[in-house]
C-alpha cells in the first residue's frame, strides 16, 4: 500500500538522488540514445540492402530481420556478452566502456535495427515511384535521390514509429542489469536487496516515466516540423478559431 510507504526513500531518490543513483540515470540515458542511433544505422543499411538487386544483399537482409525479431532481446544480450568475450575496459579515445555496457549497446542497437529495417522500408515504400524517376531523368544517381528526395519525403512516415521504439528502449535497457550494468533497474534492484523497501522500485518507475514523457514532448515537436509542409497554408486551430472570432471577419459576415 502506497499509505504505508517509506516516502523518504521515494522524495530522496527523486528530488535528491546521490551519486550512484545519477550514475545509473545517465547510464540509462546514454546507452538509450547509443543502441537507438546505431539501430537507426543499421535499420537503414538493412532497408537498403533488401531494395538492393544484388540477391545475396537481400537474403542477408531478410535473414537478419527474421533472426533478430524472432528471438528474445534478453537472449540476444545473454549471447553478446558471453560469447563475444569483450575485453574488460574498452577504449573509445576519451570514452571508457565495459565489457557488460558495450555488449548491451551491441545488442540492444543489432536488435532494435531489425525493427528499424521494417519501419524504414515502409516508408520508403510509402513514396511514389515516380519520385525516384523524376529524379533519375534530372540526372541524379540513386543513391543522392535517395538522400535527397526519398528519404527527406519518408521522414514524416518514419519518425513516429521511430520515436516510439525510443520509448521502447529507453525501457528496455533495464534488462542490461542482468549482465552486470549498473542503471536505473539495477540501482533499485541493489537498494530492494539491502532494506526490501518496494519504494525504490516506486522512484525508479517514475524516472522512467520522466524521461519517456520528456521524449514524447521532443517527438511531438519533431513531427509537428515534419508535417508542417503538408499543411501548407492551411490555417492551424487556434489560428482559424482567431479568423472566426475577429471583429473584421465578423464585420464582414454581416
Amino acid at each position: 500500500m502506497l499509505v504505508a510507504a517509506d516516502w523518504h526513500i521515494i522524495w530522496s531518490r527523486i528530488f535528491h538522488p546521490n551519486g550512484p543513483f545519477a550514475h545509473a540515470l545517465w547510464a540509462t540515458i546514454y546507452i538509450s540514445i547509443v543502441a537507438q542511433v546505431l539501430g537507426i544505422l543499421l535499420g537503414l543499411v538493412a532497408a537498403l540492402a533488401r531494395m538492393s538487386r544484388f540477391l545475396p544483399f537481400r537474403l542477408l537482409s531478410g535473414t537478419y530481420v527474421l533472426i533478430f525479431r524472432g528471438t528474445p532481446v534478453l537472449v540476444q544480450i545473454f549471447f553478446f556478452y558471453f560469447a563475444l568475450g569483450l575485453p574488460n575496459v574498452i577504449h573509445l579515445g576519451v570514452f571508457n566502456l565495459t565489457a557488460e555496457v558495450a555488449a548491451g549497446i551491441l545488442a540492444l542497437s543489432i536488435n532494435e535495427g531489425a525493427y528499424m529495417r521494417e519501419i524504414i522500408r515502409a516508408g520508403i515504400d510509402s513514396i511514389d515511384k515516380g519520385q525516384m524517376e523524376a529524379a533519375k531523368s534530372l540526372g541524379m544517381r540513386s543513391g543522392l535521390a535517395m538522400r535527397r528526395i526519398i528519404l527527406p519525403q519518408a521522414a514524416r512516415v518514419i519518425v513516429p514509429p521511430l520515436g516510439n521504439e525510443f520509448n521502447n528502449m529507453m525501457k528496455t535497457t533495464s534488462l542490461v542489469y542482468t549482465i552486470g550494468v549498473y542503471e536505473l533497474f539495477a540501482d533499485a534492484e541493489q537498494g530492494y536487496s539491502q532494506t526490501f523497501h518496494t519504494e525504490y522500485f516506486v522512484a525508479v518507475a517514475f524516472w522512467y516515466l520522466v524521461l519517456t514523457t520528456i521524449w514524447s514532448l521532443i517527438q511531438a515537436s519533431i513531427e509537428r516540423r515534419l508535417a508542417a509542409s503538408e499543411r501548407g497554408d492551411q490555417l492551424s486551430f487556434r489560428e482559424r478559431l482567431f479568423a472566426a472570432w475577429s471583429p473584421v471577419t465578423a464585420w464582414g459576415r454581416r
